[in-house]
């Protein structure tokens, strides 16, 4: 697949530009009835994200292309497949490469709807 599916980019769920850590990225998010979220990303460029914590974990999987997370001065390339878990209260933050697909599970809320 070169895309996430129709379905899951529905614009109720659309990310806001001042929800994002990264410029010019396209993501949608969705719920938990246990107030965590789950989002997916879209880097149609190549881009570097602030540096950002969150009061929960973060769990995250490379579906496409290359994200590079970088926290404890220390980077992780991810490509296709490979997963990762940032500890909750960790600076963090990563690169894209254009054409990069992530999603992301949090176990709060990360993201609030526009």
């Amino acid at each position: 697949m070169i895309d996430f599916p129709e379905f899951m980019k529905n614009c109720n769920n659309r990310i806001s530009s001042k929800e994002q850590n990264t410029e010019d990225i396209e993501g949608y998010f969705y719920d938990g009835a246990d107030g965590s979220q789950m989002a997916f990303w879209t880097c149609n460029a190549d881009r570097i994200s602030k540096k950002h914590t969150h009061e929960f974990d973060e769990y995250m999987v490379c579906v496409c292309g290359q994200y590079t997370v970088i926290m404890h001065d220390k980077e992780y390339v991810l490509n296709p497949g490979d997963e990762i878990l940032i500890p909750k209260r960790t600076e963090q933050w990563g690169k894209c490469i254009s054409g990069t697909r992530t999603i992301h599970a949090f176990g709060g809320k990360r993201i609030d709807r526009a």
